[in-house]
């Protein structure tokens, strides 16, 4: 196969949020405005200074079987529903090679999470200090790798052309997708299942991040707390789930009749090399992010209707976000439609660039825009035209849409797609 630049199309969504158990639900809540947010009713909760997270809306139990599910984690277990409803949406019927239009040995798997099987690892811990040696899970090591969603993705579809997992952080999902681009871009496969996902609801990491003073604390109003760009934000509010596409050459796409969503530009990557937490003030190691893009794929500002924004409802890193918009695409920012969808799932950490692509392609296949909730008094920083009240129609016409994905460390990643 020859290593040419090839086009890349988005023939497959799936995604189960705290919105909704399957894209199209998640979908749904988005434009509608509905936020997943709610106070955690568990015991080890009760004490905790940050007692609210966007839990799933369906349990993975409901759809998983149970002597399946007893070995996978749950970050694994989200990917795996996600996947499932990816590959059938893309119009494939078995695994690759049982249905005769996908090659295994053509087909890869890009599934990435940020923290991996945080709670089979805290969980089993627990198990062997109270319960024993004995007691402790055999399936505990390839339930905490954090390949274990990749893995089991790929075993899922039969992918021989390689199974990956970058690990970025909250850049983790949107890196998966990228890193999928480019092995179907360079002629290493057809076909790539890519995304990403989460499960950390767990005491830890949720005590850990709210004394980094990372997470809002606003239990009295657990929908109203996730709020990007307000005047009033103080953290994010923790989510889990998974969101997953099927990528695919677009030869490849056409020979099998496939429907397409959208056009997968390219990416844009860049490092803040500023601090392991905070994101760069100024937006400079995002605006890099950007004009990467930019002269990789020769994208015109011009182009772009819609931005699915990282904003996590951070006092820092939304402004910084929007600063880097502008300092790269200038005036062309004002055409742009922004929305923020973690008012309403959450962040899902390693799993928001998978989420978040599925919804910047739907908004670019439906032509709408989803708003922002919870924006009651705009940042007089927040220099941009954040949608909110109502979903924003997106023009007619060739148009493109960012999601924009950074995580600690100072990963920044931004994907480009087109409508077709």
């Amino acid at each position: 196969m020859s290593s040419t630049n090839r086009t890349v199309v988005v023939t497959g969504v799936g995604a189960t949020t705290p919105l909704g158990g399957d894209a199209s639900a998640t979908w749904e809540a988005l434009l509608a405005g509905r936020s997943g947010v709610r106070l955690l009713d568990e015991d080890w909760a009760a004490d905790l200074p940050v007692r609210i997270a966007a839990r799933i809306a369906v349990e993975p139990g409901t759809v998983i079987p149970r002597p399946q599910a007893r070995k996978l984690d749950r970050s694994a277990q989200f990917a795996l529903i996600a996947a499932r409803e990816a590959w059938a949406d893309a119009g494939f019927t078995a695994r690759a090679g049982e249905d005769p239009t996908v090659d295994p040995d053509r087909l890869g798997a890009v599934v990435a999470s940020g923290i991996g099987g945080v709670t089979t690892l805290l969980d089993q811990y627990d198990v062997l200090r109270e319960k024993g040696v004995r007691k402790v899970s055999p399936h505990t090591v390839p339930m905490l790798m954090p390949n274990s969603p990749a893995a089991n993705v790929g075993l899922e579809v039969g992918a021989r052309a390689g199974v990956h997992t970058p690990v970025s952080a909250c850049a983790s999902g949107a890196e998966a997708i990228g890193y999928a681009i480019e092995m179907i871009r360079t002629g290493r496969a057809d076909v790539v299942v890519a995304g990403g996902t989460e499960a950390s609801i767990h005491p830890l990491p949720i005590v850990a991040f709210g004394n980094m003073m990372a997470m809002s604390k606003n239990n009295e109003d657990p929908q109203g707390a996730s709020r990007p760009f307000d005047t009033g934000r103080n953290g994010f509010v923790m989510g889990e789930g998974s969101g997953v596409i099927v990528l695919e050459s677009a030869e490849h796409a056409a020979r099998r009749g496939a429907r397409v969503y959208a056009e997968a530009i390219g990416q844009g990557i860049s490092a803040d090399a500023h601090h392991i937490t905070q994101p760069e003030p100024s937006g400079n190691g995002i605006a890099h992010a950007l004009q990467n893009l930019v002269e990789a794929t020769e994208l015109k500002p011009a182009e772009i209707a819609h931005v699915n924004a990282h904003a996590t409802s951070t006092p820092q890193g939304d402004v910084a976000e929007l600063k880097a918009l502008r300092k790269v695409f200038g005036h062309d920012v004002d055409h742009m439609a922004i929305s923020a969808t973690k008012s309403m799932t959450g962040h899902l950490l390693g799993g928001a660039g998978g989420v978040e692509t599925v919804a910047t392609v739907l908004a670019l296949h439906h032509r709408l825009a989803p708003p922002t909730i919870n924006l009651d008094h705009l940042d007089p920083e927040a220099d941009g035209d954040v949608v909110r009240g109502e979903p924003r129609p997106l023009p007619a016409g060739a148009i493109a849409a960012l999601n924009d994905s950074f995580g600690f460390g100072g990963h920044n990643v931004v994907l480009a797609f087109r409508t077709v």
